[in-house]
C-alpha cells in the first residue's frame, strides 16, 4: 500500500491534492529535477548558471533529462521565471524538446484535470511558445490540448481554454495551414463547440470560432474534407447562423466554389468519418470512462458508473449536446471484440439507449437519434463497418418488448429521415437505409426483421408506413385486430423540412419517451424505486415513468377483458382502501384459477394489474421497526394474495402452475416482483418453510434459470432498499448455496452499498451460524475476484471472512495474485491475519513468493513479525526452503516458472527477501540469524551458488562463515544420517554435498527406513548432517 501522508502534508505545487492523496510519481519525479536545476543555478549569475546547467547536460542522457524536466517544472510552477526557463531549453536540449513533449503529452492525457490553476494557465502558454517555435511536433501537442476543452461544458475554465486554444490557431495560422489533420481536427472541434456557445454573453467567442471555421473551410476545403460525412452533421446544426447560411447554400448548390475537386455533397457523404475526429470530442477522461464501462462492467451492473458520468457530465441544461458526442463515439470508435460481445460485458446500445432516455429538450432527441442513425443513411458494405448501425438496430429491437414506444419513436424517425433529409438525395438515403438492414441480416444481427417492423405493439399507421418503406423486410399485411390505436398520436412526428433550411431533422410532437425536461438522474423517490425496473429486465427504462404522477390508467388493456374479469378489474382501480383491493384481489384469483378462464387475457390482466399496484412498488417495504406484527401488516398487500394462494397450493395442483404464469406476466411489466416474493416467503408465518416456491417462480419467468433471476432481483434489491437486501441475505444464502457461495456477484451487490452498521450485523450473523457466506471451495476464486472492487467494499468482503471459521491456509494463495500498488486493501487484511497465525511451510513458501520491490515492505514486516514471535519454525521452513530450491536444477526451475503467470519461488527470491530480514533486524537484539538451521541453509547454499551471487549476498552469507569455526567439532546428531544415500559416497572435494537432501522430511524419512550404514563424519559438513529433521 502506498504510505498515507501525514496530515497537514504541504500541497505539491504541480498538482491538487488533499491530505488522503499519495504523492503522485510525477510530481515527486519533476520536484527532485527542480532541485537538481536548484542545486546547479543558486547563488550563480545567470552566465555561471548556463554554464554549470550545460556542462552538467554534457555529461550524458539522464543528466540530459532531469535538467530538461527541470527546466519544465520550473516553467510551469513559476511563472516569474518562465521566460528564462523557455529559453534555457531551447539552449540546453539536444532532442528537439523531445523529452518535454512527451512529458506535456503524459500531463495533458493524465493529470491535466488535476493541474493546479497557475500550472494550468502555464502549459497552455508553453504549447503557445513551442508553436510559435515551430517545434517538431508541437501540432499533435495542440490537438491533445484541443481534446481537452469538453463539448456541452460552459464554466468558466472550459471557455478560457477554448478561447486561449483558438487564439493559438488564429495568431499562427500560417503554421496551421501547413498541417492537414491540423486543420481538419481544428475545424471539426470548433464547428462543434459553436453550438454550445449560443447565448448573448458569448456572442463574441462564438464569432471568432465562426470567422476561424468559415476562413478554412473556404481556404482548405478538401484539407477539411478527410473530416468525412460528419462534416455535413455539424454544419447542418450550425446552419442557422448567417454566416455559416452562406457556407451551406455553396456546399448544397455551388461545391465548386470551396474546390475544384469537390465535385458535391454526395462526395462528403459517402466519406466514412475517421476515428480521430469521433474520438477527438471527448476529453481523455470521458473517453477512459466510457471504455472501461464497454469493457470492464458487466451488463446489470452498471448503474453506479452511468450515475456518475450522469453527475459529472451530463447534469447540465448546455449538456444536451454532448449526447451526440457519444453517442456517435459509441458507433464509431468503440468496436468491442467477439470475445467482449459473446460475454456479459455491458453492451454498446444498452449504453446509447440509456443516453437517449436522459434527452430532455426535443432538439437533443432528435439530434440523438441523427447521431444514432447516421451511418445508414449512405451506408456501403464495400466502405463502412457493420459495428456502426448495429448498435441502432439492438436499441430497437431490445425495447420492443418492455418499451415499444422507444423502438416507435426509432423506427418512426428512420422511416421520415429518408424523404426529409435531403430531398434530391432520397434515392441515395432510401439505398443507404437498405444496405444497412440487408447487411444486419447477412451478418446476422438480427435473423429477420419481420418481428421488429410487422410487430402488434406498433400503433397502425407506423406499421403501414414500414410495409411501405421496407416490403421486403416485413411479413405480409395482417388484418387489423387491435380495436385501438391510443399511441398513434405519440409516434406521430413534425413534418420536418428539407436539410437545405432545417438544422434540426425529424422533432417529436410530443417528445416520446424522451421528454424527461425534469428527471436529469433525481434523487425523487420514485426515480429511485424505479432502478429496479431499469436492471431486472436488461433493459433501459425511461425515467418520465418514474416521476409523472398520475392516476393508474387501465384504458388501452381493460376492453380486451371478458366482462366478468373487466367488472373486477374495475373494482379494483375504484377501492380506495386496502381491505377491499384484498377481497377483490382474491376474486381475480378465483376467476384466473377456474377452469374456463382464457388464458390468452393473462398478459393484458398483468398489464391492469401493473398499473394499478404501481404504487405499491414505491417506498421501503421492510418495516421500520421489525417485528412480528408489523412484518404481518407488510404483507398485507393486495399483491400478496397471489404470494398467498400458491403457498397454500401444493405444485402439482393445475392451479399452481396457472398462478405461476400470472406471476411470470405481471414480472414482466413489474420486475421488484421479485424480490417482494423473496420478502414475502421470508416474512409472512402463511409461507413458512416454502422459500423453495421462489425456484419454481424462476423457473416459470422468461428467463428460465433460477441464478439469472435471482441476482436480477436481489440488485434490483440493492438499488431499491439497502435495508431489506440485507434482511433477504441470510435466507437467500441459506435456502439457495449452489446460487450464492460461488457467486463473486451477488457479494458485491451487498459489499457495494451496505454500511458499518449494516457490516457489523452481517458479521454477527455469521458468528451466531445464521449466516454462511464462503465456503473453502469457492472462498479463494471470490477473494480474488474482489481485487478489482472499490475500497471499502474490498474491506467488507474481508471483514465478513473473517467472521466465518476458514483456515487463512485455504486463501494463502492469493497472495500469488497480489501487487503492492494495486491490492492494498487485501494486502493489508492478509498482514493482519497472518501476523495472528503461527506460520506453516505453505504460508512461508507464499510469503517469500512475492518478488521483491524496495517499497513493498510486506514479506520483510511479517517475517519480522514471525521471527520475533516464532524464530524456530520459521527458521526450520526457510532452511527447508533455501536447500529445496538449491538442489531444483535451473533447467527445471525455468521450466516451471515459464508454465505460470503467477510468482514462482526462486533461490534468489528467498536470499533477497532474507537480506532485506538482515537489515531490518541489524539494529535489534533479534537472534533469528544466529539460529543453527539458518546458518547451515546458507552454507549449504554459499557452497554451491555462483560467484555473483556470493558477492551479491556477501553480507548475508558472511553470517554462516562465523559459524563455521564452531561447526568443525562434530556435535551429537539428534538422528542417524542417512549414510546410504549415494550423495554421501562422494569424495570430500564436494564439502557438505553428502547432506543435500536432509532437509526435505519426505526423503528423509524414506530413507531412514533403509538399513543404515556407520555414520561418516566429515570436517565442515558435520554441522549440515546434524540436523536431517
Amino acid at each position: 500500500m502506498e504510505p498515507s501522508p501525514a496530515k497537514g502534508k504541504p500541497q505539491g505545487r504541480l498538482l491538487v491534492s488533499t491530505t488522503l492523496d499519495a504523492k503522485d510519481e510525477l510530481e515527486e519525479r519533476l520536484e527532485r529535477c527542480v532541485a537538481i536545476v536548484t542545486s546547479l543555478t543558486n547563488g550563480l549569475s545567470e552566465r555561471e548558471a548556463n554554464d554549470a546547467i550545460t556542462a552538467n547536460v554534457c555529461k550524458g542522457p539522464q543528466q540530459h533529462e532531469e535538467v530538461c524536466l527541470g527546466l519544465f517544472a520550473l516553467l510551469l510552477t513559476e511563472p516569474s521565471q518562465a521566460q528564462r526557463c523557455y529559453r534555457d531549453l531551447t539552449l540546453v536540449n539536444r532532442d528537439g524538446m523531445n523529452v518535454i513533449l512527451i512529458k506535456i503529452n503524459q500531463i495533458l492525457m493524465e493529470k491535466f484535470l488535476k493541474l493546479q490553476d497557475v500550472c494550468r494557465t502555464q502549459l497552455v502558454w508553453l504549447v503557445r511558445e513551442l508553436v510559435k517555435s515551430a517545434v517538431i511536433g508541437a501540432d499533435g501537442i495542440l490537438m491533445t490540448l484541443m481534446k481537452q476543452i469538453a463539448g456541452g461544458d460552459i464554466t468558466n475554465k472550459n471557455l478560457w481554454l477554448a478561447e486561449n486554444v483558438l487564439d493559438i490557431v488564429v495568431e499562427q495560422r500560417e503554421w496551421v495551414l501547413k498541417s492537414g489533420m491540423l486543420i481538419a481536427m481544428s475545424v471539426y472541434t470548433y464547428l462543434r463547440l459553436i453550438v454550445d456557445h449560443g447565448t448573448p454573453a458569448l456572442l463574441v467567442l462564438r464569432q471568432k470560432e465562426v470567422d476561424f471555421c468559415i476562413g478554412l473551410l473556404r481556404e482548405k476545403f478538401m484539407e477539411c474534407f478527410i473530416i468525412g460525412r460528419d462534416l455535413v452533421r455539424l454544419l447542418q446544426i450550425v446552419a442557422r447562423i448567417p454566416e455559416m447560411e452562406l457556407l451551406w447554400k455553396d456546399l448544397l448548390h455551388n461545391p465548386q466554389a470551396l474546390s475544384p475537386q469537390f465535385t458535391g455533397l454526395l462526395q462528403l457523404l459517402t466519406a466514412r468519418t475517421s476515428r480521430k475526429f469521433l474520438a477527438c470530442r471527448l476529453t481523455p477522461d470521458m473517453e477512459t470512462k466510457l471504455l472501461f464501462m464497454t469493457s470492464r462492467v458487466r451488463f446489470g451492473q452498471q448503474k453506479r458508473y452511468q450515475d456518475w458520468f450522469q453527475r459529472q457530465y451530463l447534469s447540465t441544461a448546455e449538456s444536451q449536446s454532448l449526447r451526440c458526442d457519444l453517442i456517435r463515439y459509441i458507433c464509431g470508435v468503440v468496436h468491442p471484440s467477439n470475445e467482449v460481445l459473446s460475454s456479459d460485458i455491458l453492451p454498446r446500445w444498452a449504453i446509447i439507449g440509456w443516453l437517449l432516455t436522459t434527452c430532455t429538450s426535443n432538439v437533443a432527441a432528435s439530434n440523438a437519434k441523427l447521431a444514432l442513425f447516421y451511418d445508414w443513411l449512405f451506408f456501403s458494405p464495400e466502405k463502412d463497418s457493420i459495428m456502426n448501425i448495429e448498435p441502432a438496430i439492438l436499441v430497437m429491437h431490445h425495447s420492443m418488448k418492455p418499451h415499444p414506444a422507444i423502438t416507435a419513436t426509432l423506427l418512426d424517425f428512420m422511416c421520415r429521415i429518408i424523404p426529409h433529409f435531403f430531398p434530391p438525395l432520397e434515392g441515395q438515403v432510401r439505398q443507404g437505409v437498405f444496405n444497412s438492414l440487408t447487411f444486419i441480416m447477412e451478418k446476422r444481427v438480427l435473423a429477420h426483421l419481420a418481428p421488429l417492423f410487422d410487430n402488434p405493439k406498433l400503433d397502425r399507421e407506423l406499421r403501414s408506413m414500414l410495409r411501405e418503406r421496407f416490403p421486403e423486410f416485413c411479413s405480409s399485411p395482417s388484418p387489423p385486430t387491435e380495436g385501438r390505436d391510443e399511441g398513434t398520436n405519440e409516434m406521430k412526428m413534425e413534418e420536418s423540412v428539407s436539410l437545405e433550411m432545417d438544422n434540426h431533422v425529424l422533432l417529436d410532437k410530443e417528445g416520446g419517451c424522451y421528454d424527461n425536461t425534469e428527471a436529469a438522474f433525481s434523487d425523487d423517490e420514485e426515480e429511485i424505486n424505479n432502478k429496479g425496473n431499469k436492471k431486472r429486465e436488461f433493459r433501459f427504462h425511461p425515467i418520465k415513468e418514474a416521476i409523472i404522477e398520475e392516476p393508474a390508467d387501465i384504458t388501452p388493456y381493460v376492453d380486451q377483458l371478458d366482462d366478468m374479469m373487466k367488472e373486477k378489474v374495475l373494482q379494483l382501480q375504484k377501492g380506495s382502501d386496502t381491505e377491499t383491493h384484498c377481497e377483490v384481489m382474491q376474486e381475480i384469483v378465483d376467476l384466473i384459477l377456474e377452469e374456463d378462464f382464457d388464458s390468452e387475457q393473462m398478459s393484458t390482466l398483468a398489464s391492469c394489474l401493473a398499473e394499478l399496484f404501481k404504487g405499491h412498488f414505491r417506498g421501503d417495504v421492510l418495516p421500520d421497526e421489525i417485528t412480528e406484527e408489523s412484518l404481518e401488516e407488510s404483507v398485507c398487500k393486495p399483491v400478496c394474495l397471489v404470494f398467498r394462494n400458491l403457498c397454500q397450493m401444493q405444485e402439482d395442483n393445475s392451479g399452481f402452475s396457472v398462478l405461476l404464469e400470472m406471476l411470470a406476466e405481471l414480472y414482466q411489466k413489474q420486475p421488484k416482483i421479485g424480490y417482494h416474493l423473496l420478502y414475502y416467503l421470508k416474512a409472512s408465518k402463511a409461507a413458512m418453510g416454502k422459500m423453495s416456491l421462489y425456484e419454481s417462480f424462476a423457473q416459470a419467468t422468461a428467463l428460465g434459470d433460477l441464478h439469472t433471476c435471482l441476482m436480477m432481483d436481489m440488485k434490483a434489491c440493492q438499488e431499491d432498499d439497502i435495508r431489506l437486501l440485507c434482511y433477504l441475505t441470510p435466507s437467500i444464502y441459506t435456502e439457495f448455496p449452489d446460487e450464492t457461495l460461488r457467486s463473486a456477484e451477488l457479494l458485491n451487490m451487498i459489499v457495494a452499498v451496505i454500511d458499518s452498521t449494516q457490516l457489523q450485523e452481517l458479521m454477527c450473523h455469521v458468528m451466531i451460524g445464521n449466516l454462511v457466506m464462503f465456503r473453502k471451495d469457492s472462498v479463494l476464486n471470490i477473494l480474488i475476484q474482489s481485487l478489482d472492487w472499490e475500497t471499502f467494499e474490498q474491506y467488507s468482503t474481508w471483514q465478513l471472512f473473517l467472521a466465518h471459521s476458514i483456515p487463512l491456509e485455504t486463501i494463502i494463495p492469493i497472495l500469488q495474485h497480489l501487487k503492492y500498488k494495486e491490492h492494498p486493501e487485501a494486502l493489508s487484511c492478509l498482514l493482519l491475519q497472518l501476523r495472528r497465525e503461527k506460520p506453516s511451510g505453505e504460508m512461508v513458501k507464499m510469503v517469500l513468493s512475492r518478488p521483491c520491490h524496495p517499497e513493498d515492505q510486506f514479506t520483510t514486516s511479517i517475517l519480522r513479525h514471525w521471527a520475533a514471535k516464532h524464530d524456530d519454525v520459521l527458521g526450520e521452513h526457510i532452511k527447508a526452503l533455501l536447500i529445496k530450491n538449491n538442489n531444483l536444477p535451473r533447467k527445471r526451475q525455468s521450466l516451471r516458472s515459464s508454465s505460470s503467470k503467477l510468482a514462482q519461488l526462486t533461490l534468489e527470491q528467498i536470499l533477497e527477501h532474507m537480506d532485506n530480514l538482515r537489515l531490518n533486524l541489524s539494529n535489534t537484539k533479534n537472534s533469528f540469524f544466529t539460529q543453527t538451521p539458518i546458518l547451515q541453509a546458507l552454507q549449504h547454499v554459499q557452497a554451491s551458488c555462483d560467484e555473483a551471487h556470493k558477492m551479491r549476498f556477501s553480507d548475508l552469507f558472511s553470517l554462516a562463515e562465523e559459524y563455521e569455526e564452531p561447526s568443525s567439532k562434530p556435535p551429537k546428531s539428534r538422528r542417524k544420517a542417512p549414510a546410504s544415500s549415494p550423495r554421501s559416497r562422494k569424495g570430500a572435494a564436494t564439502p557438505v554435498s553428502n547432506e543435500e537432501e536432509s532437509a526435505s522430511s519426505s526423503a528423509s524419512e524414506e530413507e531412514d527406513s533403509k538399513p543404515k550404514a556407520p555414520k561418516r563424519k566429515r570436517k565442515g559438513s558435520s554441522a549440515v548432517a546434524s540436523d536431517s529433521d
